[in-house]
């Protein structure tokens, strides 16, 4: 569904993306995450054609966005960070003229508008205007916005901030309805989102692809298994044991009593051979009792804090211009 190689853009003082490239295929729902600066937004911008690219090339339903910008962007419903609604139109006015913007057919209009107010859960505001509207409810009426023409991709931009925790989880199950019509491209800093709603996740990082791939692969990808094990080692001798083995690394030692002591390790996901049980096997041959031998599930946060650190602290991403934000609303592309 989406193809992007190569996608650089320069705004002069600031490199924000450098040569990125994925892939999304049809139904899937992927997240894409990353610290602040790391071109989340410019990149979902470019792909909705709010902005153009300095380089690289973007296919999405199989048409080139530089030469078949108009195909491409009847393909997307796109919702911003930032809704940028008119204060003085009410809720379903506003969708009507957007409806209207994105050409759907007149006489589908009301069931689209419903259908969209539905899913958003805004039809108890359909006749307050949307500058009485509160931070939550002006980012469901985006999301309403983005589904009027029923596009095959949508890509949202946040779509949960400014809401509370009970909104959240409607619009996450909102998002993991849509995603069996829908392909989605899922931006966001909250990785417990991506957990509960994405197939997959692209991890970008000054402008870089740093990881991509389903959750469980992630955090094997730079951390390994964890194991912790409870030893009855009144010598001390399992650490030194265990970390004498090709592929095994001991991350922490604690004594808990008396002659009981809890290890940490880590099994190099390259280290073929080395298995729990052959490490158990090792620690009774050795003549060590062990009282307990469990996998750590490794963290998102932890994973996503090793793949995008930065040595140089944060790159800040540079705004879009507010008044090209209000240029591409006003004329309707791209979303």
């Amino acid at each position: 569904m989406i193809e992007v190689e190569g996608l650089t853009k320069d705004y002069g003082t600031v490199l924000a993306l450098r040569g990125l490239s994925f892939r999304v295929g049809v139904g899937e729902v992927v997240g894409f995450v990353g610290p602040n600066g790391a071109g989340k937004s410019t990149t979902l911008r470019i792909l909705a054609g709010y902005l153009g690219q300095t380089a690289g090339k973007v296919r999405i339903g199989g048409h080139d966005l530089e030469t078949a910008s108009l195909a491409v962007r009847r393909l997307i419903g796109y919702m911003p960070e930032t809704s940028p609604l008119y204060p003085e139109l009410r809720v379903r006015e506003y969708l009507t003229f957007r409806a209207a913007l994105k050409q759907v057919p007149r006489r589908e209009r009301c069931r689209a508008i419903a259908r969209a107010m539905e899913l958003a859960a805004v039809e108890a505001e359909a006749d307050t205007l949307t500058g009485h509207l509160s931070r939550g409810f002006r980012q469901r009426v985006g999301l309403a916005d983005a589904l009027l023409a029923s596009p095959p991709l949508l890509i949202l931009d946040e779509p949960t901030a400014g809401l509370d925790p009970n909104q959240i989880r409607e619009v996450r199950r909102v998002i993991r309805e849509l995603g069996r019509e829908h392909t989605i491209l899922l931006s966001t800093h909250i990785l417990s989102e991506v957990e509960t709603t994405c197939d997959r996740a692209l991890v970008v990082s000054r402008g870089r692809l740093v990881g991509e791939g389903p959750i469980e692969e992630l955090r094997e990808q730079r951390r390994g298994r964890r194991v912790r094990l409870v030893l009855r080692d009144t010598a001390g001798a399992a650490a030194e044991l265990l970390g004498a083995r090709e592929g095994v690394r001991v991350l922490e030692r604690s004594v808990l009593e008396p002659g009981v002591v809890r290890l940490e390790l880590r099994i190099e996901r390259s280290s073929e051979g080395v298995e729990a049980e052959a490490l158990l096997a090792c620690l009774v041959a050795a003549g060590i009792g062990v009282r307990e031998l469990s996998p750590i599930r490794a963290s998102l946060e932890d994973v996503f804090a090793t793949l995008t650190q930065a040595p140089n602290g944060v790159q800040r991403e540079p705004s879009l211009p507010a008044d090209d934000s209000a240029a591409a609303t006003a004329d309707g592309s791209g979303s």
